[in-house]
């Protein structure tokens, strides 16, 4: 289903997943509209069949496709309809560079791709993280060429994901490893994958994820057999040296 009133062209869909508190994802849509009422229309909560409903949602899934499963999902809509970016933001993250937000990351992102060509994928930097360093923001810097992202706020190119042949996600609907690994795969396949250290937000981490029994420990067995598949039985290195491949670029 279409939003209302939005048509085809170069700009992106702005898909908030929901599981878990709706005010957690009423923070994050809110902000979002109040920071650019022009894009209201393309700002849209995909309810991943929440326990608790979001009553705003664009649309509720009939089961929950977990992460990787519920960004294929919305991708392959992207692609039904002609859109040329999906920008698919957890719901437990906010911004917290200035306003707005969304068209000043899409003028950023369109000044990145004429100096560099077509991006993969773009992300915005965070405050701090403790998993990937490579994507905690340095305000003195524009941005930085990364070979691996995580998937808390992925800008994704439908050409890219098109390339790549989809985000290989049968078998880890879950998505931990999923979200490095399409990355890396760009990031191999020449596809720039840039995070952005002006437009910034904060995550915290796993707040649906510990709300449910079990969902971690099931995640993380699934993410080493999902890793150790793809890049063998030291992918911890692996992507230890993704994490560190990067180049700056100045303000």
């Amino acid at each position: 289903m279409r939003p209302p009133g939005f048509e085809s062209g170069c700009s992106p869909v702005v898909v908030i997943l929901h599981y878990g508190r709706p005010e957690v994802t009423r923070r994050l849509h809110r902000q979002l509209l109040d920071s650019d009422p022009g894009w209201g229309e393309r700002v849209m909560v995909l309810d991943n069949h929440s326990p608790e409903p979001y009553q705003q949602a664009w649309r509720r899934l009939e089961a929950n496709l977990f992460w990787a499963g519920a960004l294929e999902y919305v991708l392959g809509l992207a692609l039904e309809n002609g859109w040329s970016h999906v920008w698919f933001l957890n719901n437990d993250a906010f911004f917290i560079s200035r306003p707005p937000f969304l068209e000043r990351a899409w003028q950023r992102f369109q000044c990145i791709e004429q100096r560099i060509g077509p991006v993969g994928i773009y992300s915005p930097t965070f405050e701090h993280h403790p998993y990937h360093p490579q994507m905690v923001a340095d305000t003195a810097r524009a941005y930085r060429h990364v070979a691996v992202v995580d998937g808390v706020a992925p800008l994704i190119s439908l050409q890219c994901w098109q390339a790549l042949g989809g985000l290989d996600c049968a078998e880890n609907l879950f998505g931990y490893g999923v979200d490095v690994w399409f990355s890396l795969r760009a990031f191999r396949a020449g596809w720039p994958v840039v995070v952005d250290h002006q437009i910034r937000m904060r995550h915290v981490y796993h707040s649906a994820a510990r709300d449910t029994p079990g969902f971690l420990e099931t995640a993380a067995r699934l993410e080493q057999k999902y890793l150790s598949a793809r890049l063998g039985s030291d992918h911890a290195r692996v992507l230890r040296k993704a994490q560190n491949t990067f180049t700056e670029e100045k303000l």
